[in-house]
């Protein structure tokens, strides 16, 4: 009977596809490159709405004294993870004093079972502030902010577990997490939401609450996080622009709390799913002195040490058979800078066979047909897009951009099976509203003088071929640019083996309808196909035979692709008999 082993799942997978089929088709990208497509924006909806008041409930402080609050977990590694929290009471006035992070232990006691803590482990605190010796402007100093690592756990595990100082007591409540799977082109995080451009504001409140009902396994989340920066301290409601509103501030000032609102706010969803980070624009918050991004670094504990980057702002990891590559747009990217150096040594280290996807995530797009941000990261592609392309990029995930967009495979401007799927969602539903004009509708395109970066060079360019060629803008829609719309949301990542991943993005105004979306494709590597066709010198190590179940993917693909619900049914079907 052995010697039909292998056609057991052949054969099952044949049966099953020959089921009658009734559901909404899902395209791949194997089908691509897709026409272009534009979801014109519903001028009876609201382009945006107000920040949450510091007193909404959800941004109130709901714990006293030492008591652990605006709870986090991030991924330190497949047997480890971050716990941070803060303790005590900021401070924002002309004159603030620092708190004493050595009065407050930072422990986290964790165990398998509910109340049975066989794990204590001890981490750091720290306090930061933000100054303004400005007439006018208000000083902040932070509660204190412990980060703790939890070593030694077992991969897709559950755990339960409480943070704070047991010594007054001041322990938090339980919370639990759960960790995910090894390394493996075998295993995968069941769910990777992915949001951008956050914000405070009731279309916020939206997206994380349809975010929480997808139910995540962990979270992307690819920068412009509280807008602290944008929100009007004077008067209590989001400012659009800071400049206008402040003509004469010699600096540009943030609103610390929000960044303590915005850590209770996402606290139901963090405490038990990991999030991980990247900077954006919004988190540059200048100070004197020229000190840069205290809040981002000093609020969030990334795997830095663990990946070798030794910066928070650009860091890799492990989740399942994905590895994830976290970009800093806002610090040097050049060729010859430290992050570039460090992501030619990362990506040199990815083992296919044991991480098959290669993901990465930045925030200022690359490839983005808007008017806002239009080309504005260009220089950081030219410097660094050729270095993925060589190693076999699958997905890139950026933000920036208040709207959604899905690229085609694209390298160079140039439609390739083998380049990345490029996917926008700065969508999350901030106070700058979202973004509704395309450079290339009549009279939009900015001029080449627009869209100056905050940080970096500009290095605008005119299309040298296409439809577009000689000019700044497309008259049309880039043929790179598969499918776009101007509505809020926030995206999730399934993937279903070492080939084939479901992406959905979900709109909000689609919250309250059953499985609904705004896109949804499968993404499929091609390695037997982009590997041998990219350069030499990249190490990729492919199997040399196909296993029974990836026969039985190939056939899954040509007789049953691509239906909902019944493709996902055939690969796990597939894998569990295999």
């Amino acid at each position: 009977m052995k010697n039909f082993a292998p056609w057991i799942p052949v054969s099952i997978c044949l049966v099953l596809t020959r089921i009658l089929v009734t559901e909404s088709r899902i395209p791949t990208t194997l089908e691509g490159p897709f026409p272009p497509v534009t979801r014109r924006f519903d001028p009876s909806l609201r382009r945006g709405s107000d920040d949450l008041p510091m007193n909404h409930p959800r941004l109130k402080k709901n714990v006293t004294s030492n008591f652990p609050e605006q709870i986090a977990l991030a991924i330190s590694s497949p047997t480890s993870m971050w716990v941070s929290w803060v303790t005590g009471d900021a401070q924002i006035g002309s004159n603030v004093k620092p708190l004493d992070p050595s009065k407050v232990a930072s422990e986290v006691w964790c165990g398998k079972k509910s109340g049975k803590y066989t794990k204590l482990q001890r981490g750091v605190s720290t306090v930061y502030n933000q100054l303004y010796p400005f007439e006018g402007l208000l000083n902040y100093t932070s509660g204190i902010i412990h980060h703790v690592r939890l070593d030694g756990l077992e991969p897709g595990t559950k755990y339960f577990y409480k943070c704070g100082d047991s010594s007054f007591p001041a322990m938090s409540e339980e919370h639990s997490f759960e960790t995910l799977p090894i390394p493996s082109p075998n295993a995968y995080p069941s769910r990777i939401a992915v949001i951008g451009d956050l914000g405070l504001t009731s279309n916020t409140t939206t997206t994380i609450d349809h975010l929480i009902q997808n139910d995540p396994s962990m979270i992307l989340m690819v920068g412009d996080l509280s807008y602290a920066n944008q929100y009007l301290t004077t008067g209590g409601k989001g400012a659009p622009c800071f400049s206008c509103a402040f003509p004469d501030a010699p600096i540009r000032e943030t609103y610390q709390p929000r960044w303590d609102g915005w850590g209770r706010f996402m606290e139901p969803l963090t405490s038990r799913v990991p999030m991980m980070v990247i900077e954006g624009n919004h988190e540059i918050e200048p100070q004197v002195s020229g000190i840069t991004f205290q809040s981002y670094v000093t609020r969030f504990a990334v795997p830095s040490k663990e990946s070798d980057s030794g910066s928070n702002f650009y860091y890799s990891f492990d989740a399942g058979g994905v590895h994830l590559i976290m970009l800093g747009a806002y610090v040097d990217y050049n060729a010859t800078g430290a992050q570039y150096a460090w992501l030619k040594k990362d990506l040199r280290k990815v083992d296919r066979t044991v991480t098959p996807w290669l993901v990465a995530a930045w925030h200022p797009p690359w490839y983005n047909s808007y008017s806002s941000h239009y080309q504005e990261f260009e220089c950081m592609r030219q410097e660094m897009e050729a270095l993925l392309y060589q190693y076999g990029v699958d997905i890139v995930f950026t933000g920036h951009v208040h709207a959604y967009e899905r690229m085609n495979r694209v390298f160079n401007y140039t439609l390739d099976p083998c380049g990345p799927v490029y996917i926008t969602v700065g969508d999350g539903g901030n106070i700058e509203k979202v973004d509704v004009e395309h450079a290339d509708d009549p009279g939009k395109c900015p001029s080449a003088g627009d869209n100056i970066p905050e940080i970096g060079g500009v290095c605008h360019i005119n299309f040298s071929s296409g439809p577009a060629k000689g000019q700044f803008c497309w008259n049309e829609q880039p043929e790179w640019s598969a499918f776009r719309e101007s509505s809020f949301g926030h995206g999730i990542l399934e993937v279903v083996n070492s080939t084939y991943a479901l992406w959905t993005w979900h709109r909000n105004q689609d919250i309250y309808e059953e499985d609904s979306h705004g896109d949804q494709i499968y993404i499929v590597r091609q390695p037997e196909l982009c590997f041998s066709t990219l350069s030499s010198s990249v190490n990729h190590t492919l199997p040399t035979t196909l296993s029974p179940v990836s026969h039985c993917h190939s056939m899954v693909h040509s007789l049953a692709l691509p239906f909902l619900g019944v493709f996902s049914l055939l690969m796990s079907l597939c894998v569990i008999v295999h």
